[in-house]
């Protein structure tokens, strides 16, 4: 017989899948289903979920796909025998900064939506323009340079919206939009986000913007809790601000707000117990925040091709560089994101070369990379008195400065504070192995030292400000070099872990936010409710030292000449210096 304990669902829409994903109360997965965009949709003449305009460095989406796939999904949870009239919540997370166009009979569509009939059949005529942005998209950097201008500048621009702008960002997308499609824009009745649109499907109505995701946007007043006017009317145009408002609608503070029940489609369809409340939806990166779950302090390092840096932090210190959000269900904390383009692909350069300098290749590939990074002293120094060997490795184009391809290479003299560009005393490309993860992890270092705070050990003696905790995600934490030197580099008062919950991280925040929505006892927090029920023992494991007394001082001292040093590679790269 089939247990009658609450259920939830939490749902991912992503750019190339929706996944639908059903837990318990005590945050245990029951039934997983998805829906690959190219495999398994039909009609939509996509390539990895998009369309592209090459001319215009566009990159979007058909919304119509999107209906198609939640149709599906819900079906294959059916077949599998899901049973939903005992779910209790949904919530959902979306690809960030995508914007979905509501026409003027969308309402009235959306709650006359007949369970006979598909979403697809019925709301093919609900959107003013068929299209979302996609986070790829790089079309709107005129916009991007009129926003950084707006507030005066890139700095002041990311201490009020939390991140400088970017091509993706929904306020210099929906700004290209008035200009490419004014008609179009004026026929709009409400603009969603990607999250805020998979919502609005099940409340039967627009639902309002996440607390987290609306972050996104470089519309949002973080500190003051308000969309900025100034930011707005740059965005509306000739339209004006109060237009704008009115498509953008209210932003609750509550990210576990019970937005209301599931629209009768999904009760008569599906057999939804009419009860089931739907919950915010919020953005992929502050739904992986949740699926931790991280507490403040705690650290995450996803090192795949890419190299993302999240934590939840009480600290608001924005910078052109980084991104911040409000936290997707606690006031008073912060998401803290910095985005890297070079990551593993930088040291599978390094790894590469070093196999071919010693014409071998052995039957793990980071064999030797390893055994050299860990036997290689820390920044290069056999000796206290040996000036530091650092650098720059960017086989791509970086974000995080904003500088080209290329490497450099150096020697820092802490105790001067004197930094020389030279090969001198390198041994290319053995002394790299090590360079390259020290480069990558004090970059991290130097741009989160100031979110941390100062903790005490077992006996209660005061350490530095660092991390509680590091997790390592994605192929490169199942690396021991790197892992140790993570550690070494950024500390971490309890260690580095390694953390896998394999690909489902979005959809299990999502569903995780859902059962504190509906679960949670008056003022309790996201953090208490699912830190008690969730099992850590599944999830990870403990692959290295954290904070160790000495070298992690050592390395506070090399924070400051790998600024140094940036700042000189990014002066001469923009013709501000020699």
């Amino acid at each position: 017989m089939a247990s009658q304990t609450p259920l939830y669902i939490g749902f991912d829409l992503s750019t190339q899948q929706l996944k639908g994903i059903v837990v318990n109360s005590d945050l245990k997965v029951v039934y997983l289903a998805k829906f690959d965009f190219d495999a398994d949709s039909k009609g939509f003449p996509i390539k990895k979920g998009v369309l592209t305009n090459e001319a215009e460095h566009e990159v979007f989406a058909p919304v119509a796909l999107w209906l198609q796939a939640l149709d599906t999904v819900l079906e294959s949870l059916r077949q599998q025998g899901l049973d939903f009239n005992q779910v209790k919540g949904i919530s959902a997370a979306g690809q960030q900064h995508g914007s979905v166009y509501w026409a003027q009979e969308a309402e009235s569509l959306l709650q006359h939506l007949d369970a006979g009939r598909s979403l697809e059949d019925q709301l093919q005529s609900a959107f003013s323009h068929p299209y979302s942005p996609n986070w790829q998209d790089s079309s709107t950097q005129k916009e991007c340079d009129e926003f950084d201008e707006v507030l005066g500048s890139p700095e002041e621009l990311a201490l009020v919206s939390g991140s400088k702008a970017h091509h993706r960002f929904t306020g210099p997308q929906i700004l290209r939009f008035t200009r490419k499609h004014p008609e179009v824009y004026k026929r709009t009745a409400r603009v969603s986000l990607v999250s805020s649109f998979l919502a609005s499907l099940f409340l039967g109505h627009i639902a309002p913007f996440d607390i987290s995701d609306v972050c996104g946007m470089n519309l949002w007043n973080i500190q003051k809790g308000v969309f900025d006017d100034r930011l707005l009317e740059l965005c509306a145009g000739k339209f004006g601000v109060e237009d704008l408002k009115q498509k953008l609608g209210d932003v609750p503070e509550d990210g576990g707000l019970h937005l209301g029940s599931v629209h009768p489609y999904f009760t008569k369809r599906y057999g939804f117990n009419p009860d089931c409340t739907v919950i915010p939806a919020t953005g992929d990166n502050p739904a992986t925040i949740l699926a931790l779950p991280l507490r403040p302090s705690d650290a995450m390092v996803s090192l795949g091709t890419s190299t993302t840096f999240l934590m939840s932090t009480p600290n608001y210190k924005p910078d052109p560089a980084t991104h911040f959000f409000n936290h997707p269900t606690t006031a008073g904390l912060y998401m803290f994101m910095l985005c890297y383009k070079n990551g593993g692909l930088a040291r599978e350069y390094v790894r590469d070369a070093i196999n071919d300098s010693l014409k071998d290749t052995p039957d793990q590939p980071w064999a030797f990379f390893d055994e050299i990074a860990l036997n290689t002293p820390s920044l290069g120094q056999s000796n206290a008195a040996d000036p530091m060997k650092m650098g720059l490795f960017f086989p791509r184009p970086e974000i995080v400065p904003n500088i080209h391809s290329g490497q450099w290479r150096f020697a820092y003299d802490a105790k001067t504070k004197t930094l020389t560009e030279t090969t001198e005393g390198w041994t290319v490309p053995r002394d790299e192995a090590r360079a390259i993860v020290e480069s990558q992890m004090l970059s991290l270092r130097l741009r989160s030292k100031d979110l941390t705070q100062s903790t005490e050990d077992g006996r209660g003696e005061g350490l530095p400000a660092q991390p509680r905790r590091v997790y390592l995600v994605g192929g490169g934490s199942k690396n021991k070099a790197i892992a140790k030197i993570a550690g070494e580099i950024l500390g971490g008062v309890e260690g580095v872990y390694k953390l896998d919950i394999g690909d489902n991280a979005c959809a299990l925040g999502a569903a995780y936010k859902a059962v504190w929505g509906m679960e949670r006892q008056p003022g309790q927090t996201f953090e208490n409710l699912v830190g008690q029920r969730w099992n850590e023992d599944e999830f990870i494991e403990k692959i290295a030292d954290g904070y160790q007394p000495g070298l992690f001082e050592k390395y506070g001292e090399a924070v400051e000449g790998f600024a140094q040093m940036e700042d000189q590679i990014v002066r001469r790269v923009h013709g501000e210096g020699k």
